[in-house]
């Protein structure tokens, strides 16, 4: 680990190349934007880092503070084969010289894809584990629970779902300078969703789009996160899966390249171009109000389409 006597979340962020002032908002373009008299932006949180993108860091930064703080340099957690939360927290073992164990959904593959390769090479030590076993996992959720004891180190639960990721994906509306109406973001746990909809002021909404067929669940999972029945001014919108998590058509792809044609934004196909192919949509339909702003969150992970 680098000299950091007590962990300082500045020096931190300085050793791993986190730069927050790259995460502009800038304007999209796409006809249907005119037509509606809707404005939408996206905040460009893909480009914190190369690697540890858009909410895998927020997401991670208080959790990893909450782990120095008490002196642990085994962090373990849990994910898919293609997972952004890994892929981030294997790159932060790497460059903080922490050990690092992630439990992976599912039989080992006989050729490793190309995030489970960046894995082991940042040293991650990866353990398979069976699907049955890996939904039982998904219920700890505290870093001193069961796994942390099994594996004798830093618990995180799968996309670091907690308290501590709240915090740090509520920082985001920090970094906001102007004024909209509605936030949207891509969901895979929804713990980006619950941090900021705890956040934002009842006068404003943000709206999730499911990247998961059969996500229902995830609903109920917001609400256990923020604890408090009061809030609101959040909704989660499923009908923009495209099949499941990880799935494409030919019309999102289609899409994709549309949006690419107009913007200089890069996407890919499992959260954030789901996720603004369902605005544009909804847009076209009349969901939104004339004159109203929209925010979309860009939430990274564009390694996730290299394989």
């Amino acid at each position: 680990m680098p000299d950091i006597i007590k962990p300082d979340l500045v020096q931190i962020e300085t050793e791993l190349g986190i730069n927050r002032k790259a995460a502009i908002i800038e304007p999209v373009q796409h006809p249907a934007l005119a037509y509606n008299k809707v404005q939408l932006h996206i905040k460009r949180d893909d480009l914190l880092h190369p690697v540890i993108s858009g909410n895998k860091w927020r997401k991670l930064k208080y959790i990893l503070l909450h782990a120095l703080n008490k002196g642990h340099q085994h962090l373990i957690s849990m994910g898919g084969a293609y997972s952004n939360h890994l892929h981030a927290l294997a790159y932060i073992g790497h460059k903080l010289n922490l050990k690092t164990t992630g439990l992976i959904r599912g039989e080992e593959p006989e050729k490793d894809n190309k995030t489970l390769s960046d894995l082991r090479r940042w040293g991650m030590t990866l353990e398979f584990v069976s699907r049955s076993r890996f939904r039982e996992l998904r219920k700890y959720r505290t870093f001193d629970s069961e796994p942390a004891k099994l594996y004798n180190g830093f618990w995180i639960p799968e996309g670091g779902a907690n308290q501590e990721a709240l915090r740090g994906v509520g920082e985001i509306l920090k970094e906001i300078d102007m004024e909209f109406n509605t936030l949207a973001i891509a969901c895979g746990t929804g713990t980006t969703l619950a941090g900021l909809a705890k956040k934002l002021p009842r006068t404003h909404r943000v709206l999730g789009f499911s990247a998961l067929k059969g996500g229902g669940f995830l609903e109920k999972d917001v609400k256990k996160l923020l604890k408090d029945k009061s809030i609101n001014n959040w909704s989660i919108n499923f009908d923009y899966h495209f099949g499941g998590f990880a799935k494409t058509t030919d019309e999102l792809t289609s899409f994709i390249n549309e949006i690419q044609s107009y913007n200089d934004i890069p996407l890919e196909p499992i959260y954030n171009g789901k996720m603004l192919f369902g605005l544009i949509d909804m847009i076209k339909n009349e969901r939104f109000k004339k004159g109203q702003t929209i925010i979309a969150i860009h939430t990274g992970g564009l390694q996730g389409d290299r394989n």
